[in-house]
């Protein structure tokens, strides 16, 4: 049987975010599947388009996910289906999230939806790192504290097991018409964003 103590130590970390994601979404419903994919089609490209035009870059935009589904509707009224396009788009102008919006609200209309935001750190490595000293530390400190209650001393470190966890800042769920968006108003602030490391560190007895 193994001997020694298991403790865990966490380390958290925070930085100032230097990216924003934010999701779009192109929706449209029509009497058939072809009419819905192609106006859906249609209004996606002009806010790719308009969204190009304020110079977010071709690979800053994606894809997230595509759908088209028949609406359920009460007996006896007419089949409708709804398409809709949702996509991705990055930026690092942390303060141009307005001008964004109001491009792709103009190029799409009604049928725009604002799914969510988020500021994030692009590179997290350097977090990651510096989160692990504290984890890792707190992880001895906890280890030596118990050995010293239990009469031993603390051996070497036989398992180490790590799970990591990062925070987004600011993520917001904001769908409806275009209408209803006014980006003057969407006050956004950038906060901080962190990441967290938790280790688990078995201690044999010295």
């Amino acid at each position: 049987m193994e001997t020694g103590v298991t403790v865990v130590g966490s380390g958290q970390v925070s930085a100032a975010p230097d990216v924003l994601r934010v999701s779009l979404s192109v929706e449209h419903v029509a009497a058939d599947v072809a009419a819905a994919v192609a106006q859906v089609a249609e209004r996606t490209d002009a806010v790719i388009a308009a969204l190009r035009e304020q110079g977010v870059a071709a690979s800053d935009i994606g894809t997230t996910t595509v759908n088209v589904y028949q609406e359920y509707r009460e007996p006896g009224t007419a089949a409708a289906f709804r398409g809709s396009h949702q996509l991705t788009v990055t930026t690092k102008d942390l303060t141009g999230f307005g001008k964004l919006l109001n491009a792709a609200v103009d190029a799409a209309g009604n049928t725009l939806g604002l799914q969510s935001l988020q500021f994030d750190v692009q590179e997290k490595s350097a977090l990651l790192t510096r989160a692990r000293e504290l984890a890792f530390r707190q992880a001895q400190e906890k280890g030596a504290e118990l050995a010293a209650l239990a009469g031993y001393s603390l051996g070497s470190v036989t398992a180490i097991a790590e799970t990591y966890s990062h925070a987004p800042i600011r993520e917001v769920a904001m769908a409806g018409a275009a209408k209803a968006f006014d980006a003057a108003s969407i006050n956004i602030t950038p906060g901080d964003h962190s990441v967290e490391v938790s280790l688990e560190v078995h201690f044999s007895w010295a």
